[in-house]
């Protein structure tokens, strides 16, 4: 069961890639057609507003389209053949599903309980899905019709049909059968979800009155989930769905940029619902001061490598908000250190909401900058300074506890190892030398010094994870393969994993996490053509 829940979790995490840029553009576009900061220019009607407010109309794809680039996008981790062909399926399969809601509730709509001539947003219940007016399911009911037709596909799209009806056989057979799906599930969508949806109205009121307790209960479990890669299924419903606000917290603040640009009120009073996406704040103070715990910690002859390893892991930390290359150092050295790290976010991230400073601060420095400093800065710039000062605050605070209990309980923390290894990329050649495998240059695959490094560490992390014939699948996040192996007993130690170049594994039974960074993309396609 973990195995399908962590490898649901990685497929869902595949669109959320986009939404750095997208919110870059949304950022920026606010910016610059907001009258309030840019002056007349900017008036409603002129050239300048009319050329920026056409990229960023373009700019709100990702998030006016997120249910259908959600459905489209879990083939990608969960289908086991013909990946591509999956996304076709689920896409028209999605898009019959809405076809039906809306004929039914066109027709039974008050028999339902439901207004189907009301407009679509606020509390109307009901939304448009590629131009279709239907039921809002949101997320929810997108990953939903998308979870079935991946079942069908994966267990139809090979069925073999007589000769005379082959041009029925693959993805038209797995459409066929999800049409005829499709209309029962419409139908208990119809009689079910309105009832869900009044529910999910008292669930928002309950967490929107918790205030700051709810706050600290949220960031702690953002945290402490990481090791087993579930955060994604704690945050996503809260940052894209309807269980807060309306849309989601991402696509809400977004949409209200203007209105909070143009207003010197409390963040959090023009925006309380914004309060759950403060995970960022220890990705931007925290690392840096468990980064330079780990260096004055580290033993004298061992910081100038060291600090060539933390300079890279805290920046992506910072600008990008990716937090596993620095976290996976100490998670499994130091477990406790993790706990503590969590609590400290916890308590970041509560202290930022009782200071009034809410807003999108779930990425790195980048996403952050683009969807609050830069378009609110004219207006809450006293607000984002008490924020810098409670930050600076926390990263002394992390610093001086992290050093305290590195020292005090004698964590191997990078740089404290007792054994002499170097901190580096080991080529090929010296992993296979070092696992005394009694294999020579001669048999190895490629050359150390002149092949792709990537392909590298992928044959690398293949052998760590007991060669081709031990693995299942393999799907990727951010940072992270995710691969299921048949026999855990035959994968690697996490030091040896950190020998070979990656940042370390976690294992969970047979469900294994390889850490690999930014580049785990490209990696993942070098390690599916060794397979």
């Amino acid at each position: 069961m973990m195995q399908k829940i962590q490898k649901f979790g990685g497929a869902m995490f595949t669109p959320v890639l986009l939404f750095a840029f997208a919110g870059v553009v949304i950022g920026i576009g606010t910016l610059f057609t907001t009258e309030v900061i840019m002056g007349d220019i900017a008036a409603e009607g002129t050239v300048w507003y009319n050329c920026w407010n056409v990229i960023l109309q373009g700019g709100w794809t990702v998030f006016n389209q997120l249910p259908l680039l959600f459905a489209v996008a879990l083939p990608i981790g969960l289908a086991k053949k013909q990946n591509a062909r999956c996304c076709m399926e689920v896409l028209v399969a999605y898009l019959t599903f809405n076809y039906f809601v809306n004929a039914i509730l066109t027709a039974w709509g008050p028999e339902l309980g439901v207004d189907f001539t009301a407009e679509v947003g606020n509390s109307s219940g009901l939304a448009n899905i590629a131009g279709i007016k239907t039921l809002d399911m949101g997320m929810i009911g997108a990953l939903a019709i998308s979870g079935i037709t991946i079942y069908l596909h994966n267990r139809f799209f090979d069925t073999e049909l007589p000769d005379w009806l082959g041009v029925f056989s693959g993805s038209t057979f797995v459409y066929m059968i999800a049409f005829f799906v499709m209309i029962p599930v419409a139908v208990i969508a119809c009689f079910v979800w309105p009832q869900v949806q009044v529910g999910m109205h008292a669930f928002q009121g309950f967490i929107t009155t918790t205030g700051a307790f709810g706050v600290f209960v949220f960031i702690f479990l953002e945290r402490a989930l990481i090791p087993f890669g579930l955060h994604h299924l704690l945050y996503a419903p809260f940052y894209y769905d309807n269980v807060v606000v309306e849309g989601g917290i991402y696509a809400a603040f977004a949409k209200q940029l203007p209105q909070i640009a143009a207003s010197t009120d409390s963040l959090k009073d023009l925006a309380p619902y914004a309060a759950y996406t403060a995970t960022g704040w220890s990705k931007i103070f925290g690392c840096p001061g468990i980064a330079l715990a780990f260096y004055f910690t580290a033993k004298p002859e061992r910081k100038k490598e060291l600090l060539a390893l933390l300079i890279p892991i805290t920046l992506t930390a910072i600008l990008c908000g990716v937090t596993e290359p620095i976290e996976f150092t100490f998670l499994f050295i130091a477990p406790p250190l993790f706990i503590v790290h969590a609590l400290l976010a916890a308590c970041l991230s509560t202290c930022m909401y009782l200071a009034g400073v809410v807003g999108v601060f779930s990425g790195g420095l980048i996403e952050m900058s683009s969807l609050n400093f830069i378009p609110l800065m004219a207006s809450h710039g006293m607000t984002y300074l008490v924020a810098l000062g409670i930050g600076l605050c926390f990263t002394a605070i992390y610093f001086l506890v992290f050093r305290f209990l590195i020292l005090k309980f004698d964590f191997k923390t990078p740089g404290r190892e007792d054994d002499e290894a170097e901190i580096e990329f080991k080529s090929k050649k010296q992993y296979m030398e070092s696992k005394a495998e009694g294999k020579t240059a001669a048999e190895v695959a490629v050359d150390p010094d002149m092949a792709d490094k990537k392909m590298i560490l992928a044959q690398n992390v293949l052998d760590g994870l007991g060669g081709p014939d031990n693995i299942v699948d393999v799907t990727n996040c951010a940072t992270r393969l995710r691969v299921n192996v048949r026999d855990e007993t035959l994968v690697a130690e996490d030091k040896d994993f950190k020998a070979m170049g990656a940042m370390g594994i976690s294992k969970n039974g047979k469900a294994m996490q390889v850490i690999i960074g930014l580049s785990v993309p490209q990696v993942r396609e070098r390690f599916e053509t060794l397979l």
